[in-house]
């Protein structure tokens, strides 16, 4: 596999903690971390071209060290965004974690069967569609034919979008996750248009939920 050129993270990205704290609070058995990420390492996984940040290097190894450390059981690793639609990096952790993790993908528009069946089988349970114009650019290819082999779909946008997404949203024929609780702007009044919108959408959609 070659190598990527060296990058340089993102001004004012976080990096990992070396060691950090051990919470009080334990999960019970079988908890399940429902979303986290890898990033790269980009040496060996390159961050995608058309990225919109750099992040610092944290593996699978970095991940499931700090799973066992917090008291998980298991993980959902979710494609992202700075990977764009290449997933190597994400299949990689899902073939090393015997059995204890399923994954999110993120995948082009004309992805053909035979390629969502690989996804499948090495334990991708869902495909992710964002719509963050500041992280990626909006998919541009309708995409409800991409809901096959079981998966469901996970749509990641700001609630200021949902008004242009909301009937996107309503066609599809698949659960339907919606990322980050929406990302509501925590800044608006709870019981503002913004809120009331997203709450629409969850009563008008039984196969729609928030993660």
């Amino acid at each position: 596999m070659t190598s990527a050129a060296p990058f340089k993270k993102s001004s004012g990205w976080l990096d990992w903690h070396p060691d950090p704290g051990t919470p009080s609070y334990r999960p019970p058995a079988g908890a399940v971390d429902a979303h986290c990420h890898v990033f790269g390492p980009g040496a060996r996984f390159p961050y995608a071209a058309q990225r919109k940040y750099t992040p610092c290097d944290a593996a699978k190894e970095q991940l499931f060290a700090l799973r066992d450390h917090l008291g998980f059981t298991r993980n959902v690793i979710v494609q992202a965004s700075c990977h764009g639609t290449d997933n190597r990096a994400l299949l990689d952790a899902l073939d090393a974690a015997n059995g204890r993790a399923r994954g999110v993908a993120a995948v082009r528009p004309d992805i053909d069967d035979q390629a969502l069946q690989a996804l499948a089988r090495r334990g991708v349970k869902a495909l992710r569609f964002n719509f963050v114009k500041r992280l990626m650019a909006p998919p541009q290819a309708p995409l409800v034919a991409l809901a096959r082999y079981g998966l469901h779909i996970v749509i990641y946008f700001e609630a200021a979008d949902l008004p242009e997404l909301s009937g996107f949203i309503r066609r599809l024929p698949v659960t339907v996750v919606v990322d980050h609780m929406g990302r509501p702007d925590l800044t608006r009044d709870p019981e503002g248009p913004e809120f009331a919108a997203f709450q629409r959408l969850l009563d008008d959609n039984p196969t729609c939920g928030p993660r």
